[in-house]
């Protein structure tokens, strides 16, 4: 029997696709990847995932684990092997109110989990732009953050227990629900975030948090980033921690924005410099409950707070939205990003920098982008309140080595201000020059030694995250 024979006879003829039936997996949506695949099997089990891998480990044929295709980083480019898609493996198998968790398999999305954990008056709040598409085995994979990460941590940070295949077949049971587990090594937290170099993450077990009742949602203009950082640690102060999104969004991609839709309105009369989109959650009745006037009392809060640092001169505008229209109006312009500022001739820089360091940060590349290619521009949009960075640059120049040196200059000053050159979308094939170059060796040689002990013949996901020795 051939390798696509054996794979049919695991996962059904119908669930392993080739030529033109695996049309739809050859390029990444970003359309700066594409490449042929060997085929791409959808098993609906993880025994079939087992069955899968040890024909691959036995024929040494690269194994690429796929989810929702959401990607930025070409982390599921798969030239010549076989594609594994975990969208069949899409059962909540269960939600357990009084613990706060749910068991869910690798293929689903993001949105069916949030769906269905409001149904049970909970809520897992990983969320971002693209959780109507996003599985949790790719969630996982490159522990992504969102817009929550200020109040709720990455993903790794919701995750108890997980499933996964090793490079040779064998399941690994980590589907603990415990909150503290002290026994031996983490191989959890190995497997979370690393882009399916390791073992494909098969199901999961997700912590789910009290829903929040209430919103309260605004637009809000201020002078400087730093004035943005005094007004995140005010609120905080005021709500008792209750901050769930801290969104910035630069003029130029205010104006992408509106451009790309026309029919769009502007937060504010005028542009501004420094746009925040910030966000309360109320998940105490006595901050939810509207009182004697119908006003919710978070939403007071954040409107005396606003209110009072209008007078005092510290904001340059403020708008609060009133109702849901208005709030997911507000939430439009933020998740619209991908759309905005996603080319395939974009350099993709997703950084994370300490927090009263931003502004260092933007104060500083534009002098050092014009010396470099004086047409380039720049479109920022920010998770603010945990110091991540989307410095999306769409250069003059689209040679390669001048893509790769605007890379290397970001790069250079995020290192410099103590930062990170890849916060939240992973490495995949995008950053790999970033690691080679600024990656501690020792961290890398430690990386390579356990990617050669757990996966000896390099099939799994290869020549994404880690780049080759010399």
């Amino acid at each position: 029997m051939t390798i696509l024979e054996r794979l049919a006879g695991v996962v059904g003829a119908r669930n392993a696709l080739t030529g033109d039936d695996a049309q739809g997996y050859r390029e990444d949506w970003t359309g700066a990847y594409a490449w042929e695949p060997l085929c791409v099997v959808k098993p609906a089990s993880t025994a079939e995932v087992s069955e899968v891998i040890k024909i691959a480990h036995e024929t040494g044929t690269p194994v690429v684990p796929l989810g929702g295709q959401t990607g930025l980083t070409g982390a599921t480019e798969g030239q010549g092997a076989i594609m594994l898609s975990l969208e069949r493996m899409n059962a909540i198998r269960e939600i357990r109110g009084p613990a706060r968790l749910a068991i869910v398999e690798a293929g689903v999305i993001l949105t069916e989990l949030h769906e269905a954990a409001e149904a049970m008056g909970l809520a897992f709040p990983l969320t971002f732009g693209a959780r109507g598409s996003a599985r949790i085995g790719g969630v996982l994979s490159t522990n992504a953050g969102g817009s929550n990460v200020v109040r709720y941590g990455n993903t790794r940070d919701l995750v108890l227990g997980l499933e996964a295949v090793l490079a040779d077949g064998t399941v690994v049971d980590l589907m603990s629900e415990l909150h503290k587990d002290n026994s031996g090594y983490n191989l959890k937290h190995l497997l979370i975030g690393a882009e399916g170099t390791l073992g494909v993450i098969t199901a999961a077990v997700v912590k789910l948090v009290p829903r929040p009742r209430a919103f309260a949602t605004a637009m809000v203009a201020v002078e400087t980033l730093d004035d943005a950082l005094d007004l995140l640690n005010r609120l905080q102060e005021a709500s008792g921690g209750a901050v769930e999104a801290f969104e910035y969004m630069s003029p130029r991609y205010m104006a992408e924005y509106l451009a790309r839709f026309p029919e769009a309105r502007a937060p504010f009369e005028k542009p501004q410099e420094v746009t925040l989109l910030v966000e309360l959650g109320a998940v105490a009745p006595r901050d939810a409950v509207p009182g004697d006037d119908g006003q919710v009392p978070m939403a007071a809060l954040l409107e005396h707070e606003l209110g009072a640092l209008l007078e005092a001169g510290r904001l340059r505008d403020a708008v609060v939205a009133q109702n849901a229209a208005q709030r997911a109006e507000m939430w439009a312009r933020r998740e619209a990003a991908a759309e905005v500022a996603t080319r395939a001739t974009m350099v993709n820089n997703d950084i994370a920098l300490p927090l009263d360091k931003v502004s260092a940060f933007l104060d500083e590349m534009p002098g050092k982008l014009a010396a470099l290619d004086p047409e380039a521009l720049v479109l920022t949009v920010a998770h603010l309140g945990d110091g991540n960075l989307h410095y999306s640059v769409w250069p003059g120049n689209t040679d390669p080595g001048a893509r790769d040196a605007i890379m290397e200059a970001v790069e250079e000053e995020v290192l410099r201000l103590g930062g990170s050159f890849s916060a939240e979308h992973g490495i995949g094939l995008t950053k790999l020059p970033s690691m080679r170059r600024r990656k501690d060796p020792a961290a890398l040689a430690a990386m390579r030694a356990i990617k050669a002990a757990l996966d000896p013949k390099g099939i799994l996901n290869p020549g994404k995250l880690l780049p080759p020795e010399g």
